[in-house]
This record gives C-alpha cells, structure tokens and sequence, in this order.
C-alpha cells in the first residue's frame, strides 16, 4: 500500500475515474446494441445521433480508440443504410 499522500490521492481518484469509464463505455454499448435491435430505418435514425455522440465523447476522453470510435460509426451507419 502507497504511504505519501499524493499517492493515496491518485489511487483513489483512478478508481473513481475507472468507474466512470466503465458505466460510460457499458451505457454505450447498450445503446448501440438497442441501435442494431431497430426494426425500422426511422427507429434507427432518431437514435443514431444520440449513439455518434456517446461514441464521440468515449473517443475524445480515451475511453475507446479514435479509430474503434470511426469503424463503429461506420459499422452503424451501414447498418441504417441496409434497412
């Protein structure tokens, strides 16, 4: 276990921080799974832009990898477009 002060601290706000990205990144894979359980193209497109921007912010704070967050997009938006 740490001793100095500033080590306790960052221990504690990792955990937070890991906590937080894991209900961030678990919120958006629901979200893109209920985007891909769509049956119609309207469906999937009112929810489309609330995914893009989940995915975005998990890519902007490093959550996922830009380029995950890129084939993601791409993956759904052919999805949509198949429908």
């Amino acid at each position: 276990m740490a001793n100095h002060k500033s080590s306790l601290k960052r221990i504690r706000s990792n955990e937070a921080k890991r906590l937080r990205n894991k209900y961030q990144h678990k919120t958006t894979r629901n979200a893109i799974k209920k985007l891909r359980d769509a049956e119609t193209k309207e469906e999937a497109q009112a929810l489309y832009s609330n995914v893009v921007s989940m995915i975005d912010k998990l890519a902007k704070k490093n959550v996922i990898h830009a380029n995950k967050a890129a084939n993601l997009k791409s993956g759904l938006t052919k999805h949509i477009a198949a429908l």
